[in-house]
């Protein structure tokens, strides 16, 4: 293929099949240096595949990964590179050493990262004060709750300080606090020039913190775009309605219905705004009627049934 211009990380046309089912299905996207970009997806979509394809974990059927325009070919590496010191990988699953002491793991970890013993160290010791971890320095891993082992991945994935940063779900097992904490560093990287690639199905915390989104749904991108490009291009068919009394029966004639609560619909149009208008009027007293900007989620909800349909 020829080279890339991009100066992040370039996905190009992966494809992967297990036993004959194609998992992954001509993917591509580019995750430029300073953002956060959101890979989303149903359970099964094929999100895990591309991570770990990049990452080195898994090969690829057909495609590249590349990073500032060239091929990444180290990641899997036994030995520490040039390369793989660049990247920070948070696994869905917990992967760290059960019977070892948590400090002495995370500094073993950024050792192999190349870190130099007193530097691994330092960060290490700050980032367990960060999340009020220095209290289980000296516990074996195995001790920790499953939110704290959680906080300790995350902390092995970026304590090296790397310039790519891959997250698998990395707000699981947290609470609101250490939700906070942990979306502040991913920050901190974005304003320190990182590529972030963030995968999750908190689709309030992709509207907090992506720039850019992908959708995949059994192995295909089926919707892709900054942010706002996203949402502007669904903005015109979300629209929210209040009855007075009991929600009529009629309404999916006139709405894809996405939430029912109280005594207000939110839905898709499946007609022009006028006739729907009309319809519903018809149908029950409407006491409000107002186009609004789609959540991410309700997008999700949407372009996923119509990619079912």
């Amino acid at each position: 293929m020829p080279p890339s211009d991009s100066q992040g990380l370039d996905i190009r046309r992966l494809v992967k099949t297990f036993d004959g089912l194609v998992a992954v299905d001509e993917v591509s996207f580019e995750v430029e240096p300073g953002t956060i970009f959101g890979l989303l997806g149903p359970n099964g979509a094929g999100k895990t595949t591309i991570i770990r394809i990049i990452m080195g974990i898994l090969g690829a059927d057909e495609g590249d990964v590349r990073y500032q325009g060239h091929p990444i070919t180290c990641l899997s590496h036994r030995e520490p590179s040039g390369e793989s010191r660049r990247f920070g990988y948070l696994p869905e699953e917990r992967g760290l050493y059960q019977k070892t002491r948590l400090r002495e793991t995370l500094i073993y970890l950024a050792r192999l990262k190349g870190l130099a013993p007193a530097e691994a160290a330092g960060r290490v010791d700050a980032y367990l004060e960060r999340f009020e971890l220095q209290d289980y320095a000296r516990k074996n891993i195995q001790a920790l709750s499953k939110g704290n082992q959680q906080k300790a991945q995350f902390i092995a994935a970026i304590v090296h300080q790397p310039s790519v940063v891959i997250l698998d779900e990395p707000f699981v097992g947290l609470d609101p606090v250490n939700q906070l904490i942990l979306k502040e560093i991913i920050s901190e990287f974005q304003t320190g020039g990182a590529t972030i690639l963030l995968s999750t199905h908190q689709m309030d915390q992709v509207e907090r913190l992506c720039d850019a989104i992908c959708l995949i749904n059994r192995g295909r991108v089926v919707l892709e775009g900054s942010l706002a490009e996203v949402k502007a291009s669904r903005g015109e068919q979300c629209v929210e309605v209040a009855f007075d009394g009991i929600i009529p029966e009629g309404l999916h004639h006139w709405l894809s219905v996405l939430e029912i609560k109280d005594r207000k619909v939110v839905g898709n149009l499946k007609r022009g705004l006028a006739p729907t208008l009309k319809g519903l009027i018809d149908l029950g007293q409407v006491l409000e009627f107002k186009v609004r900007e789609p959540t991410l989620e309700e997008i999700f909800i949407t372009v996923v049934k119509e990619a079912e349909a």
